[in-house]
């Protein structure tokens, strides 16, 4: 079906923020749930997909689901759609292949849940640069970490990114790997890879320790005041 589906990974095990937060002698909270805006960052996420173009919106859940389903239900969107993965230990690929097999449009915009800071003008570029490629069911357009226009490497290059659905049935079939690795394979195979600008250097930061999400609050309130 002509359209695009967003899909949102959610799934980890929030390891190394636990153990930041335990250390500091904090209060022990998935990183999801940390705030930004006075929303939690999964739902500040899943806010930002929803004022694009997409006609609908999947977050897969996995380990600790029970702790996001509150946050997520209080985002009011008939386009919302929350998935468990059958089993909670898998991959990256596991996750990001649940939510394919779960979507129902041609085209996939994927995010990963840790990255509030992808605005709501990447994701429309991530999908308007590929509906609009010359070979969209063989293109994979993906946030820039340098050199933008297409790629010959995708080393270094990870969500946010956008291609055909049927792409990601192909090579996540399988898997059991992180993302990086299944792109490297898709460029060798002659799948066209095309960097997209972002918009601000927030957009790269993976919010994975509790310094980077202290570092991202820092940068994303200097950039309110500057307003």
């Amino acid at each position: 079906m002509k359209g695009v589906s967003c899909i949102i990974t959610a799934a980890g095990k929030n390891r190394r923020m636990r153990e930041d937060l335990k250390s500091k002698g904090m209060e022990i909270k998935h990183k999801l749930l940390l705030e930004i805006n006075e929303d939690p960052l999964i739902n500040f996420t899943v806010k930002n997909a929803l004022q694009t173009d997409l006609k609908e919106c999947i977050v897969v859940l996995g380990h600790f689901m029970d702790e996001l389903y509150p946050a997520l239900n209080d985002v009011n969107d008939n386009r919302l759609h929350i998935i468990e993965n059958p089993d909670v230990d898998v991959e990256l690929s596991q996750t990001l292949l649940n939510g394919v097999a779960n979507s129902k449009y041609d085209y996939c915009l994927c995010l990963a849940g840790d990255q509030p800071t992808i605005t709501i003008k990447t994701m429309q570029n991530l999908m308007d640069q590929l509906i609009n490629s010359p070979h969209p069911e063989n293109t994979v357009t993906i946030l820039s970490r340098g050199k933008t226009g297409y790629l010959d490497s995708a080393l270094g290059l990870g969500m946010p990114f956008a291609c055909h659905s049927s792409l990601l049935k192909r090579y996540l079939h399988g898997e059991e790997d992180n993302l990086n690795p299944i792109l490297r394979r898709m460029v060798s195979d002659g799948v066209e890879l095309y960097g997209v600008s972002g918009q601000n250097e927030l957009e790269l930061i993976n919010i994975n320790r509790y310094n980077d999400y202290l570092k991202v609050l820092k940068m994303w309130e200097k950039r309110m005041d500057s307003k």
